[in-house]
């Protein structure tokens, strides 16, 4: 029989993870909004309190957490600052090719001075000419004895100011193209990695996101990740774990905003009787209720399904993404509505939670894309 209810283990987990957005996140949103500046004081209360690198193994000092309670945590951290909680979330999403690929030396490695050091790390794929095609990459990483020269551009790179690692994907051999794409492990601090001013965004300001160059970079073979050649397969299961992350995320927001405007809504009186007496506002609270719980159901799912070792657990990872953060995008934009002038000003915060919810429809692949990787997953 189909069971909804968390384990005690998840429950505390939720209250761990809410309390934390509650004490450390929420005194701090309005001013990383304001100022969007990478949120170290937050990252290092992560670390102090258990919450950094979630599925890494406890070993390698992460939480050991599987992609469902991890999306848990996810929802609670959305539901208090996107920006901050995507800073958190995109650390992890750099992690991911190395417990897809890494051996067990190079995560020693990597994943001792991280923890040591309490840093972060970036996922470097996107370059200006190359989004979601990914066949359009042309950053390069030519062997040259026993060590790999990068040469290239990225661009909307999370946390890449912040990051000590960079988890990049070059070519090989340019002529192969996308066929010789390989993922590599970056340290920021060598020669030739030029990070670029943070990019001025709408929304999710509590994170940051940059340009970078690499000009004559030169890593060790040893920074390789997987084999040549592997790095298309490894950016794609990559995406198969963590979308559902951003999913989570996005019904954080769509909660906290629908939870605003309800409460607002109930003790707003207008012509002598709450707002909520309207039907058309309560039926457009009903709306927004019903999408969040549909949004917490594919998302629930598409994380069991990966647990399950299930076939095709993208297609479902693809439908929560593409689902839940249009859903957040909605709910907000309808909580803001409902508050009529009072949603519009910065007062309530359900303002900064749609400029939030747009990029949750673009990041990770836009929702153009993820139709279709379901399509291609649902017709196989």
């Amino acid at each position: 029989m189909v069971d909804f209810s968390l384990t005690k283990q998840q429950q505390e987990l939720v209250e761990k993870y809410k309390d934390f957005a509650e004490r450390v996140i929420i005194p701090v949103r309005a001013k990383y909004d304001e100022s969007s500046e990478f949120p170290w004081e937050v990252i290092k209360k992560a670390y102090d309190e258990g919450l950094m690198n979630s599925q890494i193994p406890k070993k390698l000092g992460g939480e050991g957490l599987n992609i469902f309670d991890s999306q848990l945590g996810s929802e609670e951290l959305g539901a208090a600052c996107a920006g901050i909680c995507i800073s958190i979330d995109a650390n992890m999403l750099a992690l991911t090719p190395w417990i897809i690929a890494a051996d067990d030396e190079q995560l020693k490695r990597f994943m001792g001075r991280l923890n040591e050091e309490k840093g972060t790390a970036a996922y470097a794929l996107t370059e200006p000419n190359a989004g979601s095609d990914v066949a359009g990459i042309k950053t390069t990483a030519i062997k040259k004895g026993d060590k790999y020269i990068i040469n290239g551009h990225k661009r909307f790179i999370t946390n890449g100011e912040g990051a000590m690692y960079h988890t990049v994907f070059a070519l090989t051999d340019p002529e192969r193209g996308a066929r010789s794409l390989t993922c590599f492990v970056v340290p920021t601090d060598l020669p030739g990695v030029e990070i670029l001013p943070r990019l001025d965004k709408m929304g999710q300001r509590g994170s940051v996101q940059n340009e970078i160059k690499y000009n004559d970079v030169e890593i060790p073979v040893e920074n390789l990740i997987g084999r040549e050649g592997e790095g298309f397969l490894i950016g794609m299961k990559t995406f198969d774990r963590t979308r559902t992350g951003v999913a989570a995320l996005s019904i954080g927001i769509a909660r906290s905003a629908y939870e605003i405007s309800r409460d607002w809504a109930k003790n707003r009186i207008q012509f002598g009787k709450p707002v909520t007496a309207n039907q058309a506002v309560s039926f457009m609270l009903a709306e927004m209720a019903t999408k969040i719980e549909l949004a917490r159901l594919i998302t629930w799912k598409a994380a069991w399904y990966f647990e399950q070792g299930l076939k095709t657990p993208g297609t479902y990872s693809a439908m929560a993404k593409y689902y839940a953060s249009d859903v957040a995008m909605e709910v907000t934009t309808d909580a803001v509505q409902v508050m009529g002038g009072d949603g519009y000003t910065r007062s309530f915060g359900v303002e900064k939670m749609m400029r939030d919810a747009k990029l949750c429809q673009i990041y990770e692949g836009t929702n153009q894309v993820q139709k279709l990787v379901i399509s291609k997953g649902i017709l196989r």
